[in-house]
């Protein structure tokens, strides 16, 4: 197991200033190059290879990553001594049984050239890596800690970890050296929308749980620079959804979870999504807002409400809120906790098939008649549809007969148009609120914000698409 950690290289030179680790380290000068077809089929499998030349030794290495997420990753490697820059294939790796005749087809793609700095230390393999990545002209810089478990209780890395950012800041890192090169390969990455979730047949429910909340974790992490970065709405926007997926999810499990710890959690994930909706509710109103005095002040509160949420996204906090969870998810009190053990001893299908009937039954029962309920009322049903969405959504791979398949994206299209007209909706409802707080509720141009006239057209389409989700057939047996 290995734990990612990112971290800025003034950080990098405190953290060695500090001298936290026993002995000199050792100083090793990398340079790797990465390997795949034009068209990536390595990586489309799941596979990356490289050729490392560690002072005069060269090492060819495969590893698979269908267990990487959020800093964590568990995975299979496969190494060789090569005498030059030629990778090798044979029986003893997958390359060959997996590219078949493409094989003939993998080239060098981009390099990277690193110099690290080794310890150990309680069985713990520390390696601070400085460096740049480059393909073609485009390059970017590295500078990462790798803690590698080489023998002992996990734990020990998420304690090495909170030891390094009280001396250094360190983030939660989710992109390998491969990952990193081949984004740079790629245009300028947007904002990041969920991603698949690799539900293997037969997984438990506790290891497809653990698997969801660091796919939402990497979700998470993977929007953050573009936040800080360009205070780009669409990335705020995805950081909180991954939030609310991570809440979901911990929702959705609370049967199997056994001990206290979730809620504590969720608390501090319900904090960090209070904080980035500030920022949110004003991309929300500048969206709707026409050009003229109003959208020119809403800009200016949102200049300021960025600069807060950039504070709160590098704040100890947030940072040890990301850490606590990953080790949480892989190694808390609550894997071995009495209560919720059948529930956790379950295959994830059954699992998911008893909480997606759960999270059915409140949405159909508590959107009866949509459009007579209260503000509050209707929130709490959209509340539920979003439960129901992401449940649906991270359990997608556990149905994949064609049968079910089908069902599915039928479900979920009518699942997402409930939510569109729930959430128009609750912006109908909030801001007025979001008005008030920024002293703009008497301006003369928030009547058209408001849509009074457009809320009972809303509140008609909302109760069509609920009772048009109560009709559609579940895609679960």
């Amino acid at each position: 197991m290995e734990l990612k950690l990112e971290l800025q290289p003034e950080a990098a030179d405190r953290l060695e200033a500090a001298a936290p680790f026993a002995g000199k380290p050792d100083i090793i000068r990398q340079h790797a190059i990465y390997f795949d077809t034009p068209d990536h089929a390595l990586a489309n499998v799941g596979l990356s290879l490289r050729v490392r030349r560690n002072g005069d030794k060269r090492v060819q290495t495969i590893k698979a990553y269908g267990a990487a997420a959020a800093g964590i990753f568990v995975r299979s490697e496969w190494e060789r001594e090569v005498e030059d820059n030629n990778p090798i294939f044979d029986a003893t790796t997958p390359i060959s049984a997996l590219l078949a005749d493409k094989i003939t087809e993998i080239a060098p793609l981009f390099t990277v050239e690193n110099e690290r700095r080794l310890w150990n230390a309680d069985g713990v393999e520390i390696a601070l890596d400085r460096g740049r990545i480059l393909a073609g002209e485009r390059e970017t810089p590295l500078c990462e800690i790798e803690l590698e478990q080489k023998g002992g209780d996990p734990a020990a890395l998420f304690v090495l970890a909170r030891r390094i950012d009280a001396i250094a800041p360190v983030q939660l890192g989710i992109l390998s050296k491969a990952e990193r090169g081949y984004r740079l390969l790629d245009a300028a990455p947007g904002a990041s929308k969920a991603g698949p979730i690799n539900l293997t047949a037969g997984i438990s429910a506790v290891r497809a749980f653990q698997e969801i909340v660091r796919a939402c974790l990497r979700h998470f992490r993977l929007n953050v620079p573009l936040i800080l970065n360009q205070q780009d709405a669409t990335a705020l926007h995805q950081a909180r959804v991954a939030l609310r997926r991570l809440r979901s999810a911990l929702s959705i499990h609370k049967p199997m979870l056994g001990d206290n710890r979730a809620g504590t959690l969720n608390a501090e994930l319900r904090w960090l999504a209070a904080e980035l909706g500030k920022a949110r509710d004003l991309d929300v109103l500048i969206e709707r807002t026409a050009d003229g005095p109003l959208a020119c002040r809403l800009q200016a509160a949102r200049a300021a409400v960025y600069v807060d949420v950039i504070e709160v996204l590098g704040s100890d906090r947030t940072r040890a809120l990301m850490i606590d969870i990953a080790e949480w998810a892989a190694t808390g009190a609550w894997l071995s906790h009495p209560d919720g053990r059948e529930l956790r001893e379950l295959p994830a299908r059954e699992f998911a098939a008893k909480a997606l009937d759960r999270f059915r039954r409140k949405v159909k029962k508590g959107g009866r008649d949509l459009d007579e309920l209260d503000d509050a009322a209707r929130h709490e049903v959209r509340k539920a549809a979003k439960k129901l969405r992401y449940a649906s959504e991270f359990f997608t791979a556990l149905y994949d007969r064609k049968r079910e398949r089908r069902r599915h994206k039928r479900f979920v299209l009518a699942l997402e148009t409930l939510q569109d007209q729930l959430g128009a909706l609750n912006d109908l409802a909030t801001a007025p609120e979001v008005l008030r707080r920024l002293g703009l509720a008497e301006d003369p141009s928030v009547n058209d914000l408001l849509g009074g006239t457009k809320k009972a057209d809303l509140l008609e389409d909302a109760a069509e698409a609920h009772d048009a989700l109560v009709d559609t057939k579940r895609f679960w047996p």
